[in-house]
């Protein structure tokens, strides 16, 4: 039996669309479930209304208001969804309300969680490059001097003592380096300058003694032998203590003549010292009255000049173009070191770490320190030379009465009491005048 309306009977659908028909006129419209045309009038429109339901064709339900098939209702039931202002797309889509749509509406950024996020970072970079710097800058120390082997000291006073020597070593220079820095070619090595540096809570004070002062060699033990060395009273140059036992038998012979503790000890080398203004970029200083040497290869106009390293050893080093020789020479060897630590602790260099580590690891690397020395008692020593330099302490040479046998002799009496004053962390009153 066929249920199928007979306009939709294959026996008389003919010749049409769909059944291979040859004909040239399509096929009529077919009655499509749930459309519908509208009326004559629904859209303004005067053409022929649609034929009412009939010939076979039963009468389709129509969709009302979006809910189901009503039995009743027509075309004008039927709810297409667009009049109610609803919008295709869920939350989580790309349609006009969902993330990123014309209409969606961002999150205002949490600038506080933001902020905290930035400032841990940066705290934890500044932690880690600081921790990496310190041992870093740790391993290039050269802790070669063990102040163990000094005998019979005098007690520490208040305060910390260090011994800064310059000295004329030649080690790690060419030959063509030695004759561009004019150093010559002796062998061994020996202090072309020396220095206490006092610091303490009543100031600093930074103390030149002259390489030509008169001094007597006490008992000493040998720092490579061990040998007991009995004094005998015999009187040099302070130079030739290093000379003749290096570091320890220096530091044993200052203790001695002075009755001053020392701390530390800190020595560098004519390549290192010139290394350090090189990797700095030139040391500004103003020269009051130009000179010349030829050991040193000094040439010096007066006025305010930048210094390279080679110019800046021949500044430090020279005396014999001075008539008070090497009273000039520490003179000068002190106004160089403050410009020098002046320009170290700029901003242009600490900021700039293509100049502070470099700076860094030719000033380090040219130093050799004591076994007990820390690179914090390092900072402290070089932080309190700048505070001399800037007027916050005190500068001066050693205290000297004449001279004997073209030897430097120091005034005993200024001596003690500056030894006192050091010894007590007290103002220092005494002058080398």
């Amino acid at each position: 039996m066929n249920d199928w309306p007979e306009a939709w009977s294959d026996d008389n659908r003919g010749n049409r669309y769909g059944r291979g028909s040859a004909s040239a006129q399509p096929d009529p419209a077919r009655v499509m479930r749930q459309v519908r045309r509208p009326a004559s009038d629904a859209y303004g429109g005067s053409g022929p209304s649609a034929p009412p339901y009939g010939g076979g064709v039963p009468q389709q339900p129509s969709y009302q208001g979006g809910q189901g098939y009503g039995d009743d209702a027509g075309y004008d039931g039927y709810d297409s969804g667009y009049n109610t202002g609803h919008v295709y797309g869920s939350p989580g889509g790309g349609g006009p309300g969902g993330p990123g749509g014309p209409g969606a509406v961002r999150p205002r950024p949490n600038w506080r969680r933001r902020i905290k996020w930035t400032a841990i970072t940066l705290v934890t970079v500044l932690v880690v490059t600081s921790v990496a710097t310190y041992f870093w800058a740790d391993s290039k120390l050269h802790r070669d001097v063990d102040l163990s082997k000094v005998i019979d000291r005098p007690a520490s006073g208040s305060g910390t003592n260090y011994l800064i020597v310059g000295s004329d070593s030649r080690a790690g220079l060419s030959s063509e380096q030695k004759k561009k820095l004019h150093t010559g070619s002796a062998e061994g090595k020996r202090t072309d300058s020396m220095m206490i540096l006092h610091v303490g809570d009543s100031g600093d004070t930074l103390i030149s003694l002259p390489r030509d002062s008169n001094v007597t060699i006490p008992s000493y033990k040998g720092s490579t032998s061990g040998k007991l060395y009995p004094a005998t009273g015999r009187q040099t140059k302070l130079n030739a203590a290093y000379a003749e036992d290096g570091p320890t038998l220096l530091v044993r012979t200052v203790e001695a003549n002075m009755g001053l503790h020392i701390d530390h000890y800190v020595e560098i080398g004519f390549a290192g010292f010139a290394n350090i203004v090189d990797a700095v970029g030139g040391v500004t200083i103003d020269i009051d009255k130009g000179f010349k040497d030829k050991y040193s290869g000094a040439d010096f106009k007066a006025g305010k000049q930048t210094l390279n390293g080679e110019q800046a050893l021949a500044f430090v080093r020279t005396r014999h173009a001075f008539a008070a020789s090497d009273l000039q020479r520490t003179k000068n060897q002190q106004k160089f070191l403050s410009a020098l630590a002046h320009q170290v602790a700029t901003p242009s260099t600490v900021l700039n770490p293509f100049k502070l580590y470099p700076t860094m690891g030719a000033g380090l690397d040219s130093l050799t320190v004591d076994k007990g020395m820390s690179l914090w008692d390092l900072a402290s020593m070089f932080w309190a030379m700048k505070g001399v330099s800037g007027g916050d302490g005190t500068s001066m040479n050693m205290p000297i009465s004449g001279s004997a046998g073209g030897n430097l002799v120091w005034d005993k009496a200024k001596v003690k009491t500056l030894v006192d004053e050091l010894n007590n962390d007290q103002k220092v009153t005494v002058s080398s005048d």
